[in-house]
């Protein structure tokens, strides 16, 4: 991997020796006169490490480094030969990641820019790490979905939201129709395969604002941002339709397929997150109690304006 480095020192001869010798080590290297010449370099060039002096005209280099740390991802060297007015710790609190005084042996800067770099590789590693972690918590492994503690944490952050700005919010709860027969028959091993699928079905039928939870045993959650109730039955009966068209084949010949009841609700004024989950769940016992594999809305009030399709 060829890593790139920029350099911004107003003396000439340095700027040009320093640069040379880098190239020499294969490094990608672009330079500046100053520290506003390098931040014009920087929107065009990704730099991963900026070698900047700290006396310059202008913009001096612990003001070009917080400038830096402001805005982009990059590490930030600092040299100088004026010892006695800057210290280290004046540069770490700008920003920097490493500190060198000038004169300085070539092998040096390399040695302190391949520890600057390898740093930050294990802080992308780390960071990756971290995320991945993050995905684990709240995912559900067999389906791909989110899991039922992170719907409840966005449910709350999507109401909030709601409040703030007036945009309407819907919410959609699946079950499997008869899945606890589809297991006793078919196994529980089968009965994951369907979980999967229809893990897979949601995803596919959601659009890009909407997300999708595996909220209990064989029941899902989909939340719909900035959205009404009857834009939120649209995507809710293409849900319902794509899992009824699947086809799942429990042993060799024999092909099966399950439909899911729906519930639907969109949030009202003054309504908090128990409330809105409770009038969804009713709204799914209606779609189970006449008949199955449909979607019920049931709007403002669990007594009033029952919806059927």
């Amino acid at each position: 991997m060829t890593y790139s480095i920029l350099i911004v020192d107003d003396d000439s001869a340095i700027k040009e020796s320093v640069e040379e010798y880098l190239k020499l080590l294969e490094y990608n290297v672009k330079s500046a006169i100053n520290a506003e010449e390098a931040l014009e370099v920087l929107d065009t060039f990704k730099a991963d490490v900026v070698l900047t002096d700290i006396m310059m005209h202008g913009m001096d280099g612990l003001e070009l480094t917080r400038r830096i740390k402001e805005s982009l991802d990059i590490d930030v060297m600092v040299m100088t030969g004026y010892s006695a007015e800057y210290s280290y710790e004046e540069a770490v609190k700008a920003g920097a990641s490493d500190f060198i005084f000038k004169p300085f042996r070539f092998e040096e800067l390399d040695l302190r820019i391949k520890r600057v770099l390898r740093e930050a590789e294990f802080k992308k590693e780390r960071q990756e790490l971290l995320k991945e972690l993050e995905e684990l918590a709240i995912t559900d492994a067999l389906t791909g979905l989110y899991n039922s503690r992170h719907f409840f944490s966005q449910i709350k952050t999507e109401i909030k939201r709601y409040h703030r700005y007036s945009r309407s919010l819907s919410l959609l709860i699946l079950d499997i129709d008869f899945f606890k027969d589809y297991n006793d028959t078919w196994g529980h091993l089968e009965g994951d395969k369907v979980l999967h699928g229809i893990g897979k079905t949601i995803k596919a039928c959601m659009r890009s604002m909407d997300t999708a939870y595996r909220y209990g045993g064989e029941e899902f959650a989909i939340i719909l941002p900035e959205t009404g109730i009857k834009k939120a039955c649209v995507v809710g009966a293409r849900i319902k339709d794509n899992i009824s068209a699947r086809v799942f084949e429990p042993e060799p010949g024999k092909k099966r397929s399950v439909t899911v009841s729906i519930g639907a609700t969109e949030l009202v004024d003054g309504e908090d997150f128990r409330s809105f989950i409770s009038r969804t769940d009713k709204a799914l016992y209606k779609s189970k109690d006449s008949g199955r594999n449909k979607i019920t809305s049931i709007i403002a009030e669990p007594e009033n304006n029952p919806d059927d399709s």
